[in-house]
């Protein structure tokens, strides 16, 4: 081979290896722009019983797995004041939050975000309490002042309790108290009378001289926790339903075993709630938990869902829950799988059982 050859062929290589060179940075951007195109979002959460399996779902990693499978990236975060978590995600601060349907009413969809209850995780069945200081029924209330977080569904119990004495809320003083701060509020001489959640109730109730009067397990399915999502992000990325049922449901099928893992995953959540395992297990007691996706489908798809959330609607235009401006209770529509309560035209709250029927189908 002569030395021209033999250059050429150096110079062809050289610049073959040039080239190569030259594509390995680009090829690690295109690598690095494939990963920062994966679609990412936020869902809140706030310490409740029904609510412990999210943030299970996200320290255990099965968030991340069902995230993973939909090619999303998928942060559950812990907000420590209930109605902040849901003014965040009304303002666009989360895709995903976890409320009760009153609270899903009067906040995000009031407030014009459409909103589609994604799971229905469970109703209260005595997980929500009256308790008074030093009294021991229902009709001492009556003259009382009484600390809740006001327009909240510790609200709406409270009416119904009064309800069932022939009293009004005239016959008491409501006093706004931040769930963050009413089981101190509550340990002063000035507070007898409180109405609130677990796991607060159950320290409340410890109190010496206190009585439980009246809980959430006289109505029960009226109040009804949720994760509920952004209606318009949720048609655009199906992948987050999915990604959000799939998740829950496997952290369902783990927690309602009898075995070591399940009784484990029980006790994280437990000590994540500030209590034992015997105290959570006491709180799951008072929640009817769907925890199987069959069972939260038949409950959304019953007649019974729209009537109640009629009433919830009642009660939330008679105490300007709705907005200054709202004309009645229909305002809003509420969407349900047996027909529209309210303004169709407005529909801004939906119940839908889809992707909890692919996860009772076995789909996901």
């Amino acid at each position: 081979m002569n030395n021209t050859v033999t250059i050429t062929l150096l110079r062809r290589l050289l610049s073959r290896l040039s080239v190569a060179v030259l594509l390995i940075p680009l090829l690690l951007i295109g690598t690095q722009a494939h990963a920062e195109d994966k679609p990412k979002f936020k869902v809140a959460w706030t310490i409740y019983a029904g609510w412990m399996p999210w943030d299970y779902a996200a320290q255990s990693g099965i968030i991340k797995k069902w995230a993973d499978k939909y090619h999303i990236e998928l942060e559950v975060v812990q907000i420590n004041d209930y109605v902040e978590s849901i003014n965040q995600y009304t303002a666009g601060g989360f895709d995903g939050c976890v409320m009760t349907n009153m609270d899903a009413l009067t906040i995000p969809a009031a407030g014009g975000v459409d909103s589609t209850a994604l799971i229905v995780g469970d109703f209260s069945n005595g997980n929500d309490g009256i308790v008074l200081k030093g009294k021991s029924t229902l009709g001492d209330l009556k003259g009382q002042k009484v600390n809740l977080v006001e327009l909240s569904v510790s609200h709406y119990l409270l009416a119904r309790a009064l309800e069932t004495q022939g009293l009004s809320e005239k016959d008491v003083t409501v006093v706004n108290t931040s769930d963050a701060d009413i089981v101190s509020a509550y340990t002063t001489p000035d507070v007898t009378a409180a109405v609130t959640w677990n796991p607060l109730l159950s320290e409340i109730v410890k109190t010496p001289g206190s009585h439980k009067v009246f809980d959430s397990s006289f109505i029960p399915g009226e109040i009804i926790d949720l994760m509920v999502v952004n209606s318009t992000t949720l048609k655009a990325h199906p992948e987050l339903g999915k990604a959000l049922t799939g998740a829950w449901y496997e952290t369902m099928a783990l927690m309602s075993g009898t075995d070591e893992r399940a009784k484990a995953a029980r006790t994280q959540m437990a000590k994540a709630s500030g209590t034992d395992l015997v105290g959570y297990e006491a709180q799951l007691a008072a929640t009817r938990m769907f925890y199987q996706a069959k069972d939260a489908v038949t409950f959304t798809t019953s007649t019974q869902l729209k009537s109640t959330m009629q009433q919830v609607a009642e009660f939330s235009f008679a105490h300007g829950l709705l907005g200054d401006s709202a004309p009645n209770a229909q305002m809003v529509g509420i969407e349900t799988p047996s027909g529209i309560y309210g303004d169709s035209q407005n529909v801004k709250l939906r119940f839908d059982p889809s992707f909890m029927q692919l996860a009772a189908d076995g789909k996901l």
